[in-house]
């Protein structure tokens, strides 16, 4: 049986050990890349909203970036949000910065009531690039 082909960012690997994840897994043409949130250095929530949206984003960037993808990979997008009403500009500003121009992913929001300190999560799946 093969073994799960794991990819981590660079400098947050201690995080994904402590909580017993991978950051994303590679499997065929695909990369499946677990929920991000806007974390701090220290693993702490980032308490301002839309600055917890980008950095989430921006964590999200960087694990694509270790699988040698971009945003323009990404197919699906899964995200959650405690309260959709109020946060989903603040989120459609840092989606229209990642991904720019149509054909936009597939996106799926989901409210929930926990996000372990957070307020919004985002996870989804990328098509790897062929190697040339």
């Amino acid at each position: 049986m093969t073994k799960r082909d794991a990819i981590f960012p660079a400098g947050r690997q201690a995080l994904y050990e402590i909580n017993r994840y991978s950051a994303a897994i590679r499997s065929g043409d695909f990369l499946f890349v677990s929920g991000q949130v806007g974390s701090r250095e220290d693993g702490s929530p980032e308490p301002v909203f839309e600055k917890q949206v980008q950095l989430a984003f921006n964590n999200l960037a960087a694990v694509l970036k270790a699988a040698g993808c971009t945003f323009d990979d990404v197919v699906d997008v899964t995200s959650f949000h405690t309260d959709p009403a109020t946060q989903f500009e603040a989120v459609l500003a840092a989606k229209q910065k990642a991904f720019g121009e149509p054909p936009y992913p597939n996106w799926t929001a989901v409210g929930v009531n926990w996000l372990a300190g957070f307020d919004f999560e985002i996870k989804v799946i990328a098509r790897l690039p062929q190697a040339t």
